[in-house]
């Protein structure tokens, strides 16, 4: 039976104000996170070159780690948000603080790792001789941060499901601002360097994770859950995230090779290249702050046993991402005369760059679509399904992206293969919705 438009109006009403909602404040948490770096940059910068190519090889390590675990937060969002929508916080609460004992277990696991291993990373990355020795201090005291990155992932995973993503807006906030304040301390005031950015961005992250952690026991303790470690439960949760994980590593392999590609065209499209990707960066927080939105959303939709309330949101939210999409592509082509001068004076990397901005600017109608069904299938759990669609994009692009130089194609080209790429995730993911097979109900998948 067809729905009256009147009632149609309201349901689009109801979901759009739930998105807006969860997704507003995921993308302020988003952007705050990569902010740290930058905070770490400026106060570092001024100690000298060598410190600040020191911190860059190290932040790259840093980030390259803690981005392999983001599964800890995409995996605990949608197991929570199941068990939120079959009205059993308790057992929600539960997922989760399994979730965070996952989390530091692999933190101080990596710790072990990165410690010893500090000088034979660093000399990999191919750091100078000058700024070796400051790669390896700052990576050795950032790297007893990990465990608090990795709850804080975890921790934000748990909040999510639970419906809530102005909590981690306000943690991300007094976190940045934290390691602003420490950072310039600790540097100048105390004088310890680069040592003293590391230091203040390890207390910052410890912080954060403190934070977490009392909203998280309050809640276990409101509603009964167990705070101690439950080896099948964290078992269950280490094996939700494996697909997540084999999917993340599939979308890092096709950025790394992109990047290689790139280098080997030469200084001026790798520099070109790399302001291309800080963008398409920049404008893939915005489109994951709806997908955040998707997973918490149709986690609780499908825990609750509505799966046409699960479709219709996700039909609602493809919407949002092909809006969203059309909106950001506007915005770079306008933008492209302020966002450029920012980072280069270069008219060579100028006029390199600007064809490469128009092809990411025609290609984020299939980036918000992409973005957005991406979300939809981890909040459905449906990790299996993302993994196998990756390795497959991987597949697809790698090939073409080789051969962008055996044919004498420049930068433009290679984001052409990145185009391919997105389109070939796009009729993946496309095909999955349709099909159906993304929806099973109830508190576990």
């Amino acid at each position: 039976m067809t729905q009256a438009p009147a009632t149609v109006r309201a349901h689009r009403r109801r979901h759009d104000r739930e998105i807006i909602a969860l997704a507003v404040p995921a993308f302020g948490a988003l952007v705050a996170e990569p902010l740290f770096v930058m905070v770490d940059s400026a106060v570092v910068g001024h100690l000298g070159t060598p410190q600040l190519a020191g911190l860059g090889v190290a932040a790259a390590l840093l980030m390259t780690a803690v981005s392999v675990f983001v599964f800890l937060a995409y995996a605990t969002t949608a197991a929570v948000a199941r068990r939120v929508g079959a009205g059993d916080l308790r057992a929600a609460i539960r997922q989760g603080m399994d979730g965070i004992w996952l989390a530091l277990f692999l933190g101080t696991a990596v710790v072990a790792v990165t410690l010893p291993a500090a000088p034979w990373l660093v000399d990999v990355f191919g750091a100078s001789e000058t700024a070796a020795p400051h790669a390896i201090t700052y990576l050795r005291i950032s790297s007893l941060g990990i465990p608090a990155m990795l709850i804080v992932l975890a921790a934000t995973g748990v909040l999510r499901g639970l419906q809530d993503t102005r909590t981690p807006l306000y943690v991300a906030v007094g976190g940045f601002a934290a390691n602003a304040a420490l950072n310039v301390g600790l540097v100048y005031g105390a004088g310890f360097g680069i040592a003293g950015s590391a230091w203040g961005t390890v207390i910052a992250q410890c912080g954060m994770a403190v934070a977490y952690l009392v909203v998280v026991v309050r809640g276990a303790r409101t509603h009964g859950a167990p705070l101690r470690p439950d080896a099948a439960g964290i078992r269950a949760s280490a094996q939700a995230g494996v697909p997540l994980l084999v999917r993340t590593l599939s979308l890092r392999a096709v950025l790394m090779i992109a990047t290689a590609v790139a280098a080997r065209m030469g200084d001026t499209d790798i520099a070109a290249h790399q302001i291309a990707l800080s963008l398409w960066s920049l404008l893939a927080f915005a489109l994951d702050a709806i997908a955040i939105a998707g997973q918490a959303i149709i986690g609780r939709y499908l825990g609750a046993g509505d799966s046409a309330g699960a479709r219709e949101v996700c039909r609602r939210m493809v919407q949002w991402g092909i809006v969203s999409g059309f909106v950001l592509g506007i915005l770079v082509i306008l933008a492209r005369p302020l966002f450029i001068p920012l980072f280069t004076g270069d008219q060579a990397v100028h006029d390199t760059l600007l064809p490469a901005l128009l092809v990411i600017a025609l290609s984020q109608p299939i980036a918000g679509v992409v973005f957005v069904l991406d979300g939809v299938l981890m909040g459905a759990g449906d990790g299996p399904y993302l993994a196998w669609a990756m390795l497959l994009t991987l597949a697809a692009f790698a090939p073409v992206a080789l051969l962008v130089p055996v044919f004498g194609g420049g930068l433009t080209a290679l984001w052409w293969a990145m185009t391919l790429m997105m389109a070939v995730r796009l009729l993946t993911l496309w095909w999955r919705a349709r099909s159906g097979r993304w929806i099973v109900t109830g508190a576990t998948r």
